[in-house]
């Protein structure tokens, strides 16, 4: 069953289903959805939440393992399946085929996964949980789309958009929701009650106040391949508090399309043909084109995996500095050659 994300609140209001399947490239929709779903699970009395994160490390037995156990604390339980990559393997789709032989009343299972390909859709472990569960696919808002998304999340937060306002602050963030609703969140804060009014001006004002250490030019220095500048924009946006998993995010969204769009040039499509199907916006594929001649498939698997590890750190599941992590995926980003560890 297919839900779509402006439809998600009313269906989880009818009841829940035992599995739910968010999947997409675009973290904040993605997170969002996420989010409705375990409240709504929270709102049910699932009050037990473990999380299992599918990487390459993961043994999969922990799945029916987690389905299995009972607790002592908690009669129903949510069990939320991270699947960084859309594809499980040979092992990952036998057993969420055994899961959904006997799925318990007790458990909600919420796979939050990077998008679904043809060839996972047309799996039979994919077709096994969309029979029985509910799949709600996360699409990329495309560029023409993005002011009026803007303009709609502003009056939301109770702000009163003028159109050139949405259109400046779409172009600004470069296609990116998280950034824009960062900016939003912002402006609440900045502008009185009384005077909620969002002018072009009033966007120049509040973007550049934080355009010298902010995560997207982070990322372009990155893909540019200017080492120094990376370095220099981490330290300040540690020192202005910024939080590790908002660049993890954004760093995930961007290695895992380099990746995508390597995979899909190493297959014989031409590098536009990729980037267009990867929705990069025209004025950013110089930027992205530079890092693809700089990277090889290699490095971008093996940052995948430094990017799934810096998640994992600044979520407390490892000991260690994510922002040590971040440092070492946005300089070999750059191309910079460091030791490996």
């Amino acid at each position: 069953m297919n839900v779509r994300l402006d439809q998600l609140e009313q269906h989880l209001q009818q009841g829940l289903k035992t599995i739910y399947i968010v999947s997409g490239d675009e973290p904040l929709q993605a997170q969002e959805a996420c989010q409705l779903i375990r409240a709504a699970a929270k709102a049910a009395q699932f009050n037990e939440h473990e999380v299992l994160n599918a990487d390459s490390s993961f043994k999969w037995d922990e799945l029916l393992t987690a389905g299995n156990a009972l607790s002592l604390f908690a009669s129903q339980k949510l069990i939320e399946l991270r699947l960084t990559s859309g594809k499980p393997g040979a092992e990952g789709a036998k057993v969420l085929q055994a899961y959904v032989q006997t799925p318990s009343d007790s458990n909600l299972l919420l796979i939050n996964s990077a998008k679904f390909d043809k060839s996972a859709k047309n799996s039979k472990w994919y077709k096994s949980l969309s029979a029985v569960g509910v799949h709600i696919e996360i699409w990329p808002i495309e560029s023409q789309q993005l002011p009026n998304w803007i303009a709609r999340r502003m009056r939301q937060a109770g702000l009163q958009p003028y159109q050139e306002a949405a259109s400046l602050l779409a172009e600004l963030v470069d296609g990116n929701l998280l950034a824009a609703s960062q900016e939003i969140e912002k402006l609440k804060l900045l502008l009185p009650e009384d005077k909620p009014a969002v002018s072009a001006q009033v966007i120049r004002n509040s973007v550049v106040d934080s355009a010298r250490y902010n995560a997207f030019n982070l990322v372009d220095a990155a893909l540019k391949g200017n080492t120094k500048e990376c370095v220099k924009m981490l330290a300040g946006l540690h020192d202005e508090g910024v939080e590790p998993l908002s660049l993890i995010w954004i760093l995930s969204r961007e290695v895992r399309q380099l990746s995508l769009i390597k995979q899909e040039v190493q297959q014989g499509r031409s590098a536009d043909q990729a980037m267009q199907a990867q929705h990069i916006w025209r004025n950013r594929q110089p930027l992205v084109n530079t890092a693809l001649a700089r990277l090889s498939a290699a490095q971008l698997s093996t940052l995948l995996q430094q990017v799934a590890h810096a998640d994992q750190l600044a979520k407390g599941m490892h000991q260690g500095n994510s922002w040590d992590q971040l440092e070492r995926i946005t300089l070999t980003l750059a191309g910079a050659q460091l030791p490996s560890h």
